[in-house]
């Protein structure tokens, strides 16, 4: 293949068939699709095990790749998560009638054409084209190379979804690997509306280079809790185990802990069962590194500059110390990838400081940032976490895949 510019031709035909459904018929495709998924869950384990069979044990994005019976059926109910949540399109949102007396009225429609490229996250193939089919829009998937099996399988029951319910295949399409593509669906103006990146920050940066047609950030996550010196210890160590070792290929695990120099002898031991358990490698500071040291801690190294505002994306974390909320906050700034910060305190003052000072999509007290998440913040699933301000920002999922038009009813006036 020399050129998409025939398939992108043919999502954007379908976009014009696909805002036009029925609610009736976009909850009947996803309906199929839920049955689909749990009877062919063998057929998709096999072939997520070809692309499993291509990564290294070691790579943290092995994780992110696998699909398993489990996962399956999750994928499957977070599509009934999706029946439930109220139409995003023909919404009213403003309504007037003119001196002259044309009716006015602003409404929610479908953006259009979405793509979205992504890396080694196949389930994002499904949450995708379940979110953008829900909301009347077309979608363009350009997965990984790493996922390649697992996403044509998916697409396929997609398609099938599809087709029995007398839509147009070229509703969702998957597009091929080849890197060559990128920058064809990237220049796109005259058929994708919008250009959504989901994976790490050298793709995110590369789309934002490059692209013709608007973008929307699904950002990498830079994420901070900071243990600040009023804390309940016990809690604040179970919340930080949990943030860092509970899944940490996503982008919502913890990456550096900050820590209050009054609480740091007896807060940071409480740490090392947990982490050890997981064998977390801990990049700390010099006050943090003696501590630890004391504590015979084993994966332990000193860090340096460069082991603070990175997205590990696997069981290693950096750690911090400070004098105060103010080092804390001044960290933050300067290392946030504006994703996710929480703070861990008894304070109220300082908490509510934390909550308004920290410019991030979502901002957490006493609590363990793995929440960040369409299906936790009760928007049914996702396309991914956005850490930008315009449109969209934290969990971008069905409310955010539409867009607004005017409707204006005349009866014959002129200006």
């Amino acid at each position: 293949m020399e050129s998409i510019q025939s398939i992108l031709a043919a999502v954007h035909k379908a976009s014009v068939s696909t805002r036009q459904l029925s609610l009736e018929q976009r909850k009947n495709v996803l309906i199929r699709l839920s049955e689909l998924l749990i009877g062919n869950q063998s057929d998709i384990i096999t072939e997520n095990q070809k692309d499993l069979d291509k990564m290294k044990d070691s790579d943290p994005k092995k994780d992110r790749l696998m699909l398993n019976e489990e996962r399956i059926k999750d994928l499957a109910a977070s599509l009934h998560d999706i029946l439930k949540l109220e139409d995003s399109t023909g919404k009213i949102l403003r309504e007037n009638k003119s001196d002259n007396g044309l009716r006015i009225q602003k409404i929610t429609v479908p953006i259009g054409v979405v793509g979205v490229i992504y890396e080694s996250r196949p389930n994002v193939t499904i949450d995708v084209a379940a979110l953008c089919l829900y909301a009347g829009n077309a979608v363009v998937l350009r997965g990984g190379s790493d996922a390649e099996y697992s996403n044509k399988i998916l697409v396929a029951l997609i398609h099938q979804a599809l087709s029995e319910n007398k839509i147009d295949e070229n509703t969702v399409q998957l597009l091929p690997t080849d890197r060559k593509f990128v920058k064809e669906l990237l220049e796109a103006v005259k058929y994708v509306d919008i250009i959504i990146p989901r994976g790490s920050q050298q793709l995110i940066d590369f789309v934002r280079s490059n692209s013709k047609v608007p973008t929307i950030e699904t950002g990498a996550g830079v994420c901070h809790t900071y243990v600040e010196s009023s804390a309940d210890l016990d809690a604040a160590a179970k919340i930080v185990i949990n943030a860092k070792t509970q899944r940490p290929s996503v982008c919502n695990a913890l990456d550096t802990v900050i820590v209050d120099k009054k609480i740091e002898k007896e807060f940071l031991p409480k740490l090392l069962k947990g982490f050890n358990e997981f064998n977390v490698e801990i990049f700390a500071d010099l006050d943090a590194y003696n501590i630890l040291k004391e504590n015979n801690y084993p994966n332990l190294k000193k860090a340096t500059e460069e082991n603070f505002g990175i997205e590990y994306l696997s069981q290693k974390c950096s750690v911090k110390t400070v004098d105060n909320i103010d080092e804390a906050l001044e960290h933050i700034r300067k290392y946030s990838s504006k994703h996710s910060e929480a703070i861990i305190s008894k304070d109220e003052n300082k908490c509510e400081r934390f909550l308004s000072e920290v410019d991030a999509a979502a901002v957490y007290t006493n609590a363990s940032t793995r929440f960040t998440d369409g299906g936790c913040f009760g928007l049914g699933a996702e396309i991914g976490i956005s850490t930008q301000k315009l449109h969209a920002r934290g969990p971008f999922a069905l409310e955010k895949l539409t867009t607004e038009k005017w409707i204006i009813r005349g009866s014959g006036q002129i200006r």
